[in-house]
């Protein structure tokens, strides 16, 4: 069976000219929608925004407010709120229907083995623990559920999920989480057993479940602390699924190696790490070393799934012929003997990288802008002002490689 997420930029490649625009705009809802599946290739830069935008605007011309351009701009408007915040996208950016203290902290065993009776969630989780994927409909279904019906707090939602994710980027999905929860905007997102059958196959639907509720009474349940629910769901023949496990070390068939001093000392390095993961610079000397790094210190926080381990060391492998695992103070000890180091800016990893490189902002395919935006809105505003085509948007931007 072929990889459906290749880890290639030949992949890559193919899935943007496979973008059609008008069916995307029109199906994109559906979970059979005529989505792109571009998410892993952007999270890890195979491609940038401004990569894929160029590739669908050669097949067909798109006014800038086109509902793919408006999609793509919903990846860079949370990067500009974390650009902002900081780690305050870990915490509630204000309070939601009930009060933090309202939710509880752990994610129950039911949610996390698809057994809680209520077909909408379990087919999501047994999607999720399948592939590493979830159509965003279905993210926002799952996470509504965790918040409002089960009262379980946002972010331990957003911590599982983002572990299991093969595209799972801090910013897109914690902030994700806190618009559903209502902490990033003022109104909590529901849904019900319609809006499920409209928009997913028959497996999905949820008659008789605890979603198959009015949207008023939805309402009040998300802001009563009482109404914390059980499973909610209807008796079915479920087998409990075994939740696939996290992971802060790679595998090691990856043939990542400790890092070592002696392999950079004196000479130029260019730094590859999972989130730069497309070509490397056009002008990079034939004699520099390039490295892929791996930081402990930070999938101790944030574990990751074999699937997306694999991913990331397949093409990190095609990139650098040398690659470490280790401490982040390991690393920068043994980069400090480098004549220079140089790499792509990447908030992920902004509390060790910008210690051991010179760095490049990453290309964006809009303007930056200064002042924090805290609504999509106000930020979609600014920037598309003025701006009447993908191909005009595009012409603003610089050279996304150094040259």
């Amino acid at each position: 069976m072929p990889d459906a997420f290749a880890p290639t930029l030949t992949a890559a490649a193919a899935r943007i000219a496979a973008v059609r625009p008008a069916d995307y705009a029109r199906t994109r809802n559906a979970l059979d929608g005529a989505v792109t599946g571009l998410s892993p290739y952007i999270t890890h830069g195979l491609v940038t925004l401004p990569d894929v935008l160029a590739g669908v605007a050669s097949r067909h011309a798109l006014p800038a407010q086109h509902r793919f351009v408006f999609e793509l701009g919903w990846r860079e408007y949370f990067r500009h709120v974390w650009s902002h915040r900081g780690d305050g996208i870990l915490r509630s950016l204000h309070e939601g229907p009930l009060p933090d203290e309202a939710y509880a902290r752990e994610l129950p065993a039911d949610i996390r083995a698809a057994a809680t009776g209520v077909p909408a969630i379990d087919e999501a989780v047994r999607t999720l623990h399948a592939s590493g994927m979830l159509h965003n409909h279905a993210r926002m279904w799952l996470a509504s559920y965790v918040v409002h019906l089960r009262k379980v707090h946002w972010r331990a939602g957003a911590d599982w999920l983002y572990g299991h994710l093969l595209d799972g980027d801090l910013a897109s999905n914690h902030l994700s989480w806190q618009w559903v929860a209502g902490t990033g905007n003022h109104k909590p997102y529901l849904f019900n057993a319609d809006n499920v059958a409209r928009y997913a196959p028959a497996s999905w639907h949820s008659p008789g479940s605890v979603i198959d509720t009015p949207y008023e009474m939805l309402e009040r349940m998300a802001r009563d602390p009482a109404s914390a629910s059980r499973p909610g769901g209807v008796p079915r023949d479920l087998t409990p699924l075994a939740e696939p496990l996290l992971h802060d070390t790679p595998p090691i068939d990856l043939g990542l190696s400790a890092p070592d001093a002696a392999l950079v000392a004196g000479r130029d390095v260019w730094l590859v790490h999972p989130w730069s993961l497309g070509a490397l610079p056009a002008g990079l000397p034939p004699e520099a070393v390039v490295l892929g790094v791996f930081v402990a210190d930070f999938h101790r926080a944030w574990p990751w799934s074999e699937r997306r381990w694999r991913f990331v060391g397949r093409r990190m492998a095609e990139l650098a012929g040398y690659r470490w695992f280790g401490d982040a103070a390991a690393i920068g000890a043994a980069l400090a003997g480098a004549r220079s180091v140089r790499a792509m800016a990447e908030p992920h990893l902004a509390p060790w990288l910008l210690r051991w490189a010179e760095c490049r902002a990453a290309p964006t395919l809009f303007a930056p802008v200064e002042r924090r935006c805290d609504s999509f809105s106000k930020w979609w505003s600014r920037v598309s002002k003025g701006i009447d085509s993908a191909a005009e948007l595009l012409g603003r931007q610089q050279p996304s490689r150094e040259q």
